[in-house]
């Protein structure tokens, strides 16, 4: 079908005319859908077309011809110019609206992602991309299909602690399994940005133990992250598996990372010279997985370990027995490793400038203080309201018509007492 001026000024009328109330905008929805092949038929006139509608006002409408405009290609010189109208509808779009179109919306974001990377500033897209987020999400607890590209685009731009703001949320609504691994993936990747090594350990954990069926590249890529992160934050890595990770997990990632298995035993004997020898021998395999600046963080963590040793042991040291103890060059370096460890909050220590010696001291901490105590109720809060949601979850689960019917399929293959009966609320 040809494009002429009179259909598509019709079209721009219908979207002028029809976006004032709920009843309206159903109707202009139904119009749009009818009008697809007008949309795709002639970019400059969708350009055009789209000066002459206010994004907040007729969001749906210039969702259609925005999406449609973003699906032809587009010269270098205009992608600037494009993803200027892209960040300013986001902007100012009504989320009411774009939740009618999900995946015009979300077609839009990917392209708009797409572009910004071609221009290499990631930077440019954080924003816009976290509010679409905002806008996309029914509650802060789904995790839309956009949560993995706006994670990848905060650590391309390094704007970790951004990134971080999204992992904040609880997530229990997921769509697409490959979407939760991602999501889980890029932001351990941000927490490790952020020096948020307990954060980033759940979420490598979770995309660790994820169920699947064939092993995937993310989680081979996610366990040797998991490794790492051990060592630095715990000083130590199990490898056993929790009893529900997947069998194809278990069975397989281990031998697609036996460097980093190894790097553990090494850690594990505390000489730090065996460790960087090993660390050296293995250093192209670590800087073509991109982690040997996360595996040179593992041998600074072996320091701050053996440091912390010491502070079971002794009262005082001075600075040239630390170093000699831990093996580092000299009490200068020695001295930077305590000040940095006590700055942290990993020990508890005072340095006398004078003599060189360090008095180690015991943990300030009374626990009694209003903003501990103030931390503590909010965390048997924030305890309370997942041990609600889950109960809510496990009740739902156990009357999915589904789940039961999944149940008696396999009872036979199990004793009858291993499940349990059919709850009283649900009727068949």
């Amino acid at each position: 079908m040809n494009l002429n001026m009179n259909s598509m000024e019709s079209l721009v009328a219908q979207i002028q005319g029809l976006s004032s109330n709920s009843s309206d905008i159903t109707q202009l929805h139904n119009f749009l859908k009818q009008s697809e092949e007008l949309l795709h038929s002639d970019f400059s006139r969708l350009l055009s077309s789209l000066a002459e509608l206010d994004p907040s006002i007729h969001s749906l409408g210039f969702l259609y011809i925005l999406e449609a405009c973003i699906s032809f290609p587009v010269a270098k010189e205009h992608v600037s110019e494009l993803l200027v109208s892209v960040a300013r509808f986001i902007n100012s779009c009504s989320a009411e609206q774009i939740q009618l179109a999900p995946n015009k919306f979300i077609s839009v974001c990917k392209k708009f992602k797409d572009h910004v990377f071609g221009l290499e500033t990631p930077i440019r897209g954080v924003a816009p991309m976290l509010t679409a987020i905002r806008k996309l999400q029914s509650s802060p607890e789904q995790l839309t299909t956009l949560h993995a590209d706006f994670l990848l685009l905060c650590l391309l731009a390094k704007c970790y602690k951004t990134g971080f703001s999204v992992l904040e949320d609880d997530i229990y609504e997921i769509d697409q399994p490959r979407e939760f691994f991602l999501y889980c993936y890029y932001g351990g990747m941000v927490c490790i940005g952020q020096k948020q090594f307990r954060k980033a350990l759940e979420l490598l954990h979770n995309v660790v133990t994820a169920p699947m069926s064939t092993l995937n590249a993310i989680a081979v890529e996610a366990y040797k992250k998991y490794i790492l992160v051990s060592l630095i934050h715990l000083g130590q890595f199990s490898t056993s598996f929790p009893k529900y990770t997947s069998s194809v997990a278990q069975r397989n990632l281990k031998n697609f990372s036996q460097p980093y298995l190894e790097l553990s035993n090494s850690y594990g004997t505390g000489r730090i010279s065996e460790l960087e020898t090993f660390v050296q021998a293995n250093k192209e395999k670590f800087e073509s997985d991109n982690n040997l600046g996360l595996v040179m963080q593992v041998v600074s963590s072996m320091y701050k370990r053996n440091i912390q040793r010491l502070t079971q042991t002794y009262l005082t040291l001075s600075l040239q027995d630390i170093a000699n103890t831990v093996q580092l060059r000299g009490p200068k370096q020695a001295e930077m490793h305590v000040l940095q460890m006590i700055e942290d909050g990993e020990i508890y220590a005072t340095i006398n400038q004078k003599d060189g010696m360090v008095r180690f001291l015991e943990d300030p901490e009374q626990y009694k203080t209003c903003g501990m105590i103030e931390h503590i109720d909010s965390s048997i809060k924030r305890l309370m309201a997942v041990s609600k949601k889950l109960t809510s979850m496990d009740e739902l689960m156990s009357c999915d018509p589904m789940y039961l019917g999944k149940v008696g399929r396999e009872r036979q293959r199990f004793d009858f007492d291993d499940f349990d009966s059919v709850p009283q609320k649900f009727t068949i």
